[in-house]
C-alpha cells in the first residue's frame, strides 16, 4: 500500500522561490518519469518528516509513495535521492522516480534478519555482522519486495548466509552475485 502526499507542482526554478519555500516549510524535488522531461514540485516537510518518524529505519527505498497534485491527479513514485544540509541533515532536496508497472526497475531492498536471539553463533559468543544491510534486486514496479528476511537462528561462528540463501519472489532478480556475503556471525 502506497503512502500518500501531496505534491504542490512548481513552473519556475528561481533560486528565491526555493529558498522562500524551503523557509515557508516545504521541501523542493524533482520527479523523474520515463521518456519524459523531469518535473520540478514541493512537498510539505511536515508530511515527509511525518513518514519518515513512523519507518522503520533503511525501508526508505521500497517505500512507494502516492503523490497527489493539486487537481486530484495521483501517481505512484520512490525516493530516488536524498540531499542534506551538511550540517543539520535537514532534508534539502528530493528525487522521486515514477513507477509505471510496465517497467522493470532497479531498488535496493533492506535485509532484515530472525532468529537473532536464538542464533547458535551468537549463543556461543559471537556477534551478528551485516556486510550488505541492502541487496539490490530488478523487478517490475508491482513486484517491489518491501523487505528480504534471512533466518539466522542455525548460523554458527564464523558461518555466512549469501544472496543465494536468499528466497527470491518471482519476477524479481538479484543484481549481486550469488556468492555475495550477506551477513556473518563473528567473534566479538
Amino acid at each position: 500500500m502506497a503512502t500518500q502526499i501531496q505534491i504542490f507542482e512548481r513552473a519556475t526554478l528561481q533560486k528565491g522561490l526555493v529558498k522562500k519555500m524551503r523557509r515557508d516549510g516545504y521541501i523542493p524535488c524533482v520527479m523523474y518519469v520515463r521518456g519524459k522531461p523531469s518535473e520540478h514540485a514541493f512537498i510539505k516537510k511536515q508530511d515527509f518528516d511525518s513518514v519518515l518518524r513512523e519507518m522503520k529505519p533503511g525501508f526508505l527505498p521500497t517505500m512507494v509513495f502516492e503523490l497527489k497534485n493539486e487537481q486530484g491527479k495521483s501517481r505512484k513514485a520512490i525516493v530516488k535521492d536524498i540531499q542534506y544540509a551538511p550540517t543539520t541533515y535537514e532534508i534539502l532536496h528530493l528525487d522521486f522516480q515514477e513507477l509505471n508497472d510496465k517497467d522493470k526497475i532497479n531498488i535496493n531492498v533492506p535485509i532484515e534478519c530472525t532468529g537473532v536471539v536464538d542464533c547458535v553463533g551468537i549463543k556461543a559468543g559471537g556477534m551478528l555482522r551485516y556486510i550488505m544491510r541492502h541487496l539490490k534486486v530488478r523487478c517490475h514496479a508491482k513486484a517491489i519486495p518491501n523487505s528480504f528476511e534471512i533466518d539466522v537462528k542455525n548460523l554458527d561462528m564464523r558461518k555466512v548466509k549469501r544472496v543465494s540463501d536468499v528466497i527470491m519472489p518471482e519476477g524479481v532478480v538479484p543484481l549481486a552475485h550469488g556468492n555475495d556475503i550477506l551477513v556473518t556471525i563473528v567473534k566479538r
